[in-house]
């Protein structure tokens, strides 16, 4: 499913214009990012949670060239599903919607 489809989705089950479900997603996932980016944990009960994780500094190496090269730490983010998600995901739990 890529954004049209989801905004497709989201506007069917509202019962609301394709354009008010494309602003109110692109709010939630702006909100998600900016939360995320300052260092906040984002839950969202039973679908997971979302956070910032520090990567730490290692060697990786060029393929091409062989050469080795020193990536620095940097900030990632990360997912957790949560338990909803990883049933209806595994086929275990009835899907909503």
């Amino acid at each position: 499913m890529n954004k049209g489809e989801l905004v497709d989705e989201v506007s069917a089950l509202t019962d609301t214009s394709k354009r008010l479900a494309s602003d109110v997603i692109d709010a939630v996932f702006a909100s998600i990012a900016r939360a995320i980016a300052d260092g906040e944990r984002v839950s969202i009960t039973g679908f997971g949670s979302f956070e910032k994780r520090l990567r730490a500094p290692r060697t990786a190496r060029n393929p091409r060239t062989n050469q080795k090269i020193k990536l620095p730490a940097t900030s990632v983010p990360m997912f957790r599903p949560g338990r909803d998600l990883k049933a209806a995901v595994a086929g275990t739990r009835r899907r909503t919607g």
